[in-house]
């Protein structure tokens, strides 16, 4: 019997080894990014980054892990912010002795007391019943935050100063470097505590209640359990990336709790991926990283981002890390070399469309909500007129250049993946 055990108890060693060289080099990543980027944009930017990581898997816990479409999942994230900002202020003005890092544990607090408050109702029901249920929660609180104004400070919000308070180490978390790695410490523990529950027994009956929640009720599970100590959970989790957001933007209001921050986490874990762990990490990434080059590009960004989340859910349901597995084979056969060349010519003519997409909805933008300021622009760092009807045919042209290659070129990047992975199922590897 140990012999029969002996090989799986080394490849259960192996594993647990794997994942704990890949939390260290998280660490190490964490660290020494500032010296690779170390300027204000790009510590503002990973800063950032980092709060959206812990409130995107703070979702996922919902949504992936235990099938749970929520609607007002910022309510969690924007009260935790509020509750450390007051926090924050009532320690700077009775002198009590805080320091900056633990001000997220407000947010913790706030997010799971209000997790369980919320959760108590909204979990009675599954599927779209809950999903209706926390929309209506969210618009309650997001139009609370116009009327308490004592507590939400209205329109304006409430701020503070994180430099106030206790300095640790002689750090007084003014500078944004200081704050990075605050932030940086936070994600990377709030990740290792949020993975490590989704290993756990409860993170099993969790999928288990996602799967099939009458079979986990005919084993002996409540569902409606299950649900609810997820979803403080995730609220608990959410109110930590509040309280970040409230040391790193040194205020919160309104729009932290509305429906459009809601719709933010929601995009940036499905357009990640919610079948894997380190989906909603990358969703984070990519989506933070869009938000700000995009809005400095365009007015309409939030259309691109429309966009791009209706192309994920039909093209590509299981998301950004959905097609990293699918090709996990090729990479440990060592067979991925042989669709890169398929996958960068099918890359021109998706580059054309776009750009003939992008051309025709910043002319449309101009010629109507921009109408009064003209219709020159530019367009790329090209000088364009929207009036003139060379650029619409050149964006028609580029649009269905690009479909046409497209479907050109797409039987060929079908074959190539389809060779690479018969060699990977030929080494054992799919």
């Amino acid at each position: 019997m140990a012999a029969v055990d002996a090989p799986r108890i080394r490849q259960e060693r192996r594993r647990t080894a794997w994942r704990l060289g890949l939390w260290i080099a998280a660490a190490v990543l964490f660290a020494g990014l500032p010296t690779v980027f170390p300027s204000g944009t790009a510590l503002t930017t990973m800063s950032l980054m980092g709060i959206m990581i812990v409130f995107a898997l703070s979702y996922n816990m919902l949504l992936g892990q235990t099938g749970m479409l929520s609607f007002g999942h910022a309510v969690y994230y924007g009260l935790g912010g509020f509750l450390a900002v007051h926090a924050m202020n009532l320690a700077i003005g009775d002198r009590l002795p805080v320091p900056v890092i633990v001000v997220p544990l407000v947010g913790a607090a706030a997010g799971l007391l209000f997790g369980i408050v919320f959760g108590s109702v909204s979990t009675r029901r599954g599927g779209t019943a809950f999903a209706m249920i926390s929309l209506g929660i969210g618009e309650l609180v997001a139009s609370s935050a116009l009327i308490l104004r004592s507590f939400f400070g209205g329109e304006e919000g409430v701020t503070t100063n994180r430099a106030r308070l206790l300095r640790l180490f002689d750090w007084n978390f003014g500078p944004q470097l200081q704050v990075y790695y605050l932030i940086a410490a936070w994600c990377l523990v709030c990740m290792v505590a949020m993975y490590a529950l989704s290993r756990t027994p409860f993170g099993r009956m969790c999928n288990a209640v996602r799967d099939n929640p009458e079979r986990a009720e005919f084993i002996g599970y409540s569902a409606q359990a299950v649900r609810f100590i997820a979803f403080c959970l995730a609220g608990g989790f959410a109110g930590v990336a509040g309280g970040l957001a409230a040391i790193n933007f040194e205020i919160m209001n309104s729009v932290n709790v509305g429906a459009a921050q809601s719709g933010s986490v929601l995009l940036m874990t499905y357009i990640g991926g919610t079948g894997s762990f380190i989906g909603p990490v990358l969703g984070a990434v990519l989506i933070t990283f869009l938000q700000l080059m995009l809005s400095d590009a365009t007015e309409v960004w939030q259309l691109y981002f429309g966009l791009l989340f209706i192309t994920m859910v039909v093209f590509a349901p299981s998301g950004i890390a959905g097609i990293l597995m699918m090709h996990a084979p090729l990479w440990r056969a060592r067979v991925l070399h042989r669709v890169v060349p398929a996958y960068l010519l099918a890359a021109l003519p998706c580059l054309l469309g776009l750009a003939g997409v992008s051309l025709v909805i910043e002319m449309t933008y101009r010629l109507t909500v921009k109408a009064n300021e003209g219709s020159a622009f530019r367009f790329l760092y090209q000088p364009v007129d929207a009036k003139s009807a060379v650029p619409w045919i050149i964006a028609a042209l580029l649009v269905i250049g690009g479909f046409w290659l497209f479907r050109r070129v797409r039987p060929i990047v079908a074959d190539a993946f389809g060779e690479a992975m018969l060699v990977a199922r030929r080494k054992g590897w799919a």
